[in-house]
């Protein structure tokens, strides 16, 4: 296993101590960033990847990587607080920040929680090092929002498991080198306990990755095949059956990088030109708006939930780790984030007006543009109304839902007559 060529620093160093020293290392190691021409990051380019890789390696050779990650597994093991100053070091370098969602803050925070001690020394290692992107594959064509409602299935056949079916809405999956697989491995009992969570190459032989066009043109998402696809026992994430437990964390996880309250992730600043936080005096200026007090009214209002989203995150990130609140609290960061991403994007365009839909001088039709993919974050780690869901239900304890399957094996839950 390769070691970090710096040793990790202990938590005995000061915070101030530690961004001090961060930010002379970023200043002679990093790209700085030109805010004229800022780097062009597309997560459907592959070159953006191979970048992204290149960068993590630096920060690793240079002992900024995984900050709150284990030492024991290629991290250095410090509160969240170190991460929050390093990221405020980073603003004006170019980092790997594609990596972040779903390889550092959801997939590797999941292998951390689950994997077997061999799992979490080979990947979360590699990940760090630069040498691995790691994806989810949970979302299928026909599940909806039922994510225990799998139809993917791994039989057991000798000493492997065979996998078929099809997975959707993979940011990322043709860039990545491991995927979490969840799939079907039981039809005899009801649909949450009969799953069970996968490690798998997407190199694998039987895996068909395709992209799949979004609206704005992006190709970032992907849609994936599995033909009799082999897998050892080493493959097995967690305990076989108990899947759904692995997938909860794995939720969990997600539903706090969506809301960017993940101490995993690692750098401020925006992927590229197109996902930098909006600037509502210079747009306020390009519409000759400046003096408006409507305009400044609409911008204060969005500024002010952009700092309460910070702050949330921050108490419920404490709140879960010391336990006064559930797990589940982290679809409340997910659910505010939303709130105030969507907020951000109407009140842009409620400002640049048709200048959003019309090509014409400056930048003005980029927010046209943004808010063609606004609905995304919306969907991610769950619906919003999921949300609200598992926030009254697991958070409040509110009641349950009915549900006609619950309780019920999985192979006589009623199902649309083509599966």
């Amino acid at each position: 296993m390769t070691e970090p060529t710096s040793t990790p620093t202990g938590s005995s160093e000061a915070v101030w101590k530690f961004a001090e020293r961060a930010g002379v290392w970023l200043a002679g190691n990093m790209p700085r960033i030109d805010p004229d021409h800022p780097p062009v990051v597309h997560r459907d380019d592959e070159t953006s990847w191979r970048r992204a890789r290149e960068l993590q390696k630096r920060l690793y050779e240079g002992g900024f990587a995984g900050i709150c990650f284990p030492p024991e597994y290629g991290g250095l093991g410090l509160d969240i607080a170190y991460q929050k100053v390093f990221d405020n070091e980073t603003l004006g370098y170019e980092m790997p920040l594609i990596l972040n969602t779903p390889t550092f803050t959801i997939c590797a925070a999941t292998i951390l929680d689950a994997g077997s001690e061999e799992q979490k020394r080979q990947h979360i290692w590699a990940a760090l090092r630069g040498d691995e992107v790691l994806v989810q594959l949970l979302s299928e064509p026909s599940g909806g929002s039922d994510l225990a409602g799998v139809l993917t299935r791994a039989d057991r056949r000798g000493d492997k498991w065979v996998v078929n079916g099809a997975k959707t809405w993979s940011t990322g999956a043709f860039a990545a080198d491991y995927g979490l697989l969840l799939a079907r491995t039981d039809w005899d009992v009801p649909k949450h306990d009969g799953l069970t969570m996968f490690l798998v190459p997407i190199d694998q032989p039987g895996i068909t990755v395709r992209r799949v066009k979004q609206v704005n043109g992006s190709t970032e998402f992907c849609e994936e095949f599995f033909d009799d696809v082999e897998l050892g026992d080493d493959a097995v994430m967690g305990e076989v059956n108990k899947g759904w437990g692995v997938a909860s964390r794995q939720l969990y996880h997600e539903r706090r990088a969506v809301g960017q309250g993940s101490e995993f992730s690692s750098g401020l600043g925006a992927e590229g030109a197109q996902a930098a936080p909006i600037d509502y005096f210079a747009l306020a200026v390009a519409t000759g708006q400046s003096d408006t007090e409507r305009v400044r009214e609409m911008a204060g209002r969005v500024m002010v939930h952009r700092v309460v989203r910070e702050q949330l995150a921050d108490h419920v990130y404490r709140g879960v780790r010391d336990g006064s609140l559930p797990a589940a609290a982290g679809s409340i960061i997910r659910l505010f984030h939303a709130d105030t991403s969507n907020l951000d994007i109407d009140t842009a365009l409620a400002i640049v007006g048709s200048a959003g839909g019309v090509d014409g001088p400056g930048d003005l039709l980029k927010i046209g543009e943004r808010y063609l993919s606004r609905q995304t974050v919306c969907l991610g780690g769950g619906s919003t109304e999921m949300a609200r869901n598992v926030i009254g239900e697991r958070v409040l304890n509110f009641p349950r839902e009915y549900a006609a399957d619950r309780g019920v094996p999985f192979n006589q839950v009623r199902r649309n007559s083509a599966h």
